[in-house]
This record gives structure tokens, C-alpha cells and sequence, in this order.
């Protein structure tokens, strides 16, 4: 971090200003803006009400991710990894980044997402007067990834083929996924970023076949936990752009590590993404670590044409 002091005056509407202290941080992991804010200070004797000044900062531009993320997967400690990421904007068909989009890799609890998207969308056909009550359900399956209710709860709507009969509903192919369990806790679960991304797409925008879903995808949306706030996030992004501005289903298997949701971006939106990664013998730690940095770019990304 370096800190420069000045003492600047600038006149505003005829009043002066003095810029007493502006702080520069050169960790550009923590901006998630086009233009940060420096309030500036009048002096005591003056009434007037402090002016905020609008200081731009540099572009963070699709190329810029693209290059940011690259340089993460393509780290030499990564060499054996098998990573599969998505990154779009879920109102958008424009693709942020994208890296092995189709590999089929181990999800781990990411498998819960598939789980609860049919679940909902069994109910909201069949029994739409109860969907309120699997709020608590839902919720201990997603954010804090209980592996029993996850099962049952897939026992419950009628096992996988009752989920594949209600994910290809939204659109998602059955050959870019395959569900073993309800929890994500078999290796035989496979799934793809694409079709990872397609499932948040379809539980987040608009009404369904002139169906109305809204209640349907809030139950979802809110199933998830919140980065640096509750459930398997909690401890994940505090201190950064991203607390509470990040929603999402983590995974954990020995040698797997995954994350998939929603996160807030300041040009774009809501952005959907998927990001596995599968590589035996490797620090959960440093796959962690990795997928984070990886988030925390895509926050970053701004509109730049």
C-alpha cells in the first residue's frame, strides 16, 4: 500500500478545498468500481457541506480478466489441475470468460445445485401451496450443505430420473451432467461448468413457459450462502468488494474444490459462474485460494467499449 499526502487546493464554486489526505492503493484486488470517491474537507469555519470528488480509476476491461484468470489456471503449481470455468452475465448471452466451459469434472456439492433446482420445479408443478415450507429444507442443503437432507431430499421428488425430467425443463442437456446422489459426496457425479451456468440462467430470470417462477428462484436464490456472512462462505471474502455480494454453493472433495452461483458486478450486473477444479494431491488451501482471486477479478470487470 502507498500512502501519498498532499496538500492541494481546489476550487469549487468558489469555495476552497483542501485535500488533506488521499490514500492510493495499489492492490487493485480490492476495486470493484470504474471511479472510487475521495471526500474532500472544508475548512471549520465554513458551513458549507463537504463535496465529494470523483477520482477515475484505470479500466478493468474483458481482456484484462481474461488475462488475470489465465495467469491464475495457468500457474506452474497447477499443472495437473483439471479446471472448468464459466463466467456470463445471466441476462446476457455475452461470455465474460470462459476455460474448459464442457469438461465434465468431479462437482462435489455443487451436485446440491442440480437437487434443488428440480426439487423446486417438481413442487412449483405439483404441490406449488407447499414450496414456502422448503425454505428450511433448502436451505440446510445449499448454504450449509448438509449431505443426508440432500439425499433424502432427492429421494423425496423421486430420484434422478425425476430431477433429469425437471432440470431438462430448464434447458439443461443430460450429457453435461451426471447425478449419482443428491449431496455430491460419490465421485461418479459429473458435471460441467455449461450446464452448471444453464441451472443458475434458468433459476434466475423471468417466467417459464408463461409459468411464474418467481417464488420458485427466490427460494433458490436465497437457499445459498453469502460470501464473508453465513453457511460454508462465511469465512470466504470478508474485507472484500465481494461480502455479501456473492451468493453460491461451494464444493469439497479430497483433490476437488468448486464454487457456483451469482455475484454482483458494477457494470454487468448479475453474473452467473462456475468454477471447478480437480487435481489430486493439491492444498485444498491453495485451490481455495485460487478460485477466490479468480471471483474477485470477475467483480472487478467493467464495460469498456
Amino acid at each position: 500500500m502507498q500512502r501519498i499526502k498532499t496538500q492541494v487546493p481546489v476550487w469549487l464554486s468558489g469555495l476552497i478545498v483542501t485535500i488533506t489526505t488521499m490514500t492510493v492503493g495499489i492492490n487493485l484486488d480490492s476495486l470493484n468500481r470504474a471511479e472510487a470517491t475521495v471526500v474532500s474537507q472544508l475548512p471549520r469555519n465554513n458551513p458549507a457541506k463537504s463535496i465529494p470528488i470523483y477520482v477515475p480509476q484505470p479500466r478493468f476491461c474483458q481482456n484484462d480478466l481474461e488475462s488475470a484468470i489465465t495467469s491464475i489456471v495457468k500457474n506452474p503449481s497447477f499443472r495437473t489441475a483439471r479446471w472448468g470455468i464459466l463466467i456470463k452475465p445471466v441476462r446476457e448471452d455475452k461470455v465474460l470468460y470462459q476455460f474448459n466451459p464442457n469438461l465434465s469434472l468431479i462437482p462435489a456439492s455443487n451436485t446440491k445445485l442440480l437437487t434443488t433446482a428440480a426439487a423446486l420445479r417438481i413442487y412449483g408443478n405439483r404441490n406449488p401451496q407447499k414450496l414456502a415450507s422448503l425454505r428450511p429444507l433448502l436451505s440446510a442443503v445449499n448454504r450449509y450443505s448438509n449431505n443426508s437432507r440432500a439425499n433424502s431430499l432427492l429421494r423425496r421428488i423421486g430420484g434422478q430420473r425425476a430431477a433429469r425430467n425437471a432440470l431438462s425443463i430448464l434447458g439443461l442437456d443430460a450429457s453435461g451432467y451426471k447425478q449419482a446422489d443428491g449431496s455430491g459426496l460419490s465421485r461418479n457425479n459429473r458435471a460441467k461448468p455449461s450446464a452448471l451456468v444453464s441451472l443458475l440462467q434458468g433459476m434466475y430470470v423471468g417466467n417459464l413457459n408463461k409459468v411464474d417462477r418467481s417464488l420458485e428462484n427466490d427460494l433458490f436464490y436465497n437457499s445459498l450462502a453469502v460470501a464473508g456472512v453465513n453457511g460454508t462462505l462465511r469465512n470466504r471474502f470478508r474485507n472484500t468488494p465481494l461480502k455479501g455480494r456473492l451468493h453460491g454453493k461451494t464444493g469439497t472433495l479430497r483433490g476437488v474444490r468448486t464454487l457456483s452461483g451469482y455475484l454482483e458486478n458494477t457494470d454487468y450486473g448479475t453474473i452467473a459462474f462456475s468454477v471447478m477444479v480437480n487435481q489430486r494431491g493439491q492444498s485444498g488451501w491453495r485451490l481455495i485460494s485460487a478460485i477466490d482471486k479468480i471471483l474477485l477479478q470477475t467483480a472487478r470487470v467493467n464495460r469498456c467499449g
